[in-house]
C-alpha cells in the first residue's frame, strides 16, 4: 500500500485555501497550517499554529502557500525542510516537464512539453505554459494567463491574470506584468509592463 505524505502548509489565507483543496483532492494528508497572524486559528477543518509553536519533522513535506512572490521567497529561504508539490488532479502536464520543489499547479492549468518550472512557483487556475518555456524560481503565472512557446521568465516575475506572452520573448527577474497585457518584446528585470501592446512604465 502506497504511503500518504503528511503536509504542512505555511500560510493560512486565500491562497492556502486553494493549495489545501489541491492536496486533499490529490489524496494527501495535511496535518496543519502555520501562520504569523495569531488571530487565525483554523482553516476549514485544519488547525492553524503560529510559526514557532509547531515543530516541522524531517518527514513532513512543506509548501509555502503564499501568493506574494517576495514573501514566499523570504519564508522558503529561512526554512531548512523538505518541500513538496501541489498539483491539482485536473491540471494537464505533458511529458518531459520539470517542476521544482515547493511549486503549486492549479486546476485546469496546462503545461506542455519541454517546460522547466523553478522552485516555489505558482501556475494558477486555467493558465497555459507552452512548449520549451523556462520559468525561474518564485514565478507566478496568474489565472488565465498564456505563456507562448520558447519564452523565458526570470526569478520572481508575476504574470498578471489574462496576460499573453508572445513566443520567444525573454522576461527578466522580478518583473510585474499587468493583467491583460500582451507582451511582444523582451522585458528588462525589475520593471512593470502594462497594456496591449505592452509597454514598460517603470
Amino acid at each position: 500500500m502506497e504511503s500518504v505524505s503528511e503536509y504542512i502548509l505555511i500560510g493560512a489565507s486565500g491562497h492556502a485555501k486553494v493549495v489545501l483543496d489541491i492536496l486533499e483532492k490529490s489524496g494527501e494528508k495535511v496535518q496543519c497550517l502555520l501562520e504569523l497572524n495569531p488571530s487565525i486559528k483554523q482553516l476549514f477543518n485544519h488547525p492553524v499554529f503560529e510559526e514557532g509553536d509547531f515543530f516541522i519533522k524531517p518527514d513532513h513535506l512543506v509548501i509555502v502557500a503564499v501568493g506574494d512572490n517576495k514573501r514566499r521567497q523570504l519564508i522558503a529561504s529561512k526554512h531548512n525542510v523538505s518541500f513538496g508539490l501541489a498539483i491539482h488532479p485536473e491540471a494537464t502536464i505533458a511529458s518531459y516537464v520539470k517542476i521544482g520543489t515547493g511549486s503549486m499547479i492549479m486546476a485546469k492549468a496546462v503545461i506542455n512539453p519541454d517546460v522547466t518550472i523553478g522552485d516555489h512557483c505558482i501556475i494558477n487556475t486555467g493558465s497555459v505554459v507552452e512548449h520549451d518555456c523556462e520559468l525561474g524560481d518564485y514565478c507566478h503565472v496568474s489565472p488565465g494567463a498564456v505563456v507562448c512557446g520558447g519564452v523565458s521568465v526570470g526569478e520572481g516575475t508575476q504574470i498578471g491574470a489574462g496576460a499573453v506572452i508572445l513566443p520567444g520573448v525573454k522576461i527578466g527577474s522580478w518583473v510585474m506584468i499587468g493583467a491583460g497585457a500582451v507582451v511582444t518584446k523582451n522585458v528588462p528585470s525589475d520593471s512593470v509592463l502594462i497594456g496591449n501592446p505592452g509597454k514598460v512604465i517603470t
